[in-house]
């Protein structure tokens, strides 16, 4: 089954009166913010021409450390989460919200001398 039709008969089952138990709830928000912050990073170092070692080099990371937090496959701590936007020269942008998890990078602006 495709995550679409997933997310599909989800929806349906909880407008019918279906209840997540908590764990489940729980478990879906925290992949749902791992899946939401690779996909900004993946987006802003591609929009920027960067390679995962070149990220990983202006992070003072490794590139199995970023192939990692593209893949959903770790969830950061605040201080590299603070390393990555430096390195992404943007500003990290996290909004947790009951019905949906947004994360963005929004560039920095820089001065036109």
């Amino acid at each position: 089954m495709n995550h679409s039709r997933w997310k599909t008969l989800r929806e349906r089952k909880l407008a019918e009166g279906f209840t997540e138990p908590d764990d489940v709830a729980k478990a879906r928000q925290q992949i749902e913010l791992s899946m939401a912050l690779a996909h900004a990073v993946y987006e802003r170092r591609t929009d920027l021409g960067l390679t995962q070692s070149e990220l990983a080099a202006r992070a003072g990371l490794t590139q199995a450390k970023i192939s990692r937090i593209e893949g959903s496959d770790t969830v950061p701590t605040l201080p590299l989460l603070a390393k990555l936007a430096k390195a992404l020269d943007a500003s990290l942008n996290i909004a947790l919200d009951d019905a949906e998890t947004r994360v963005t990078f929004t560039p920095h602006q820089t001065d036109a001398a």
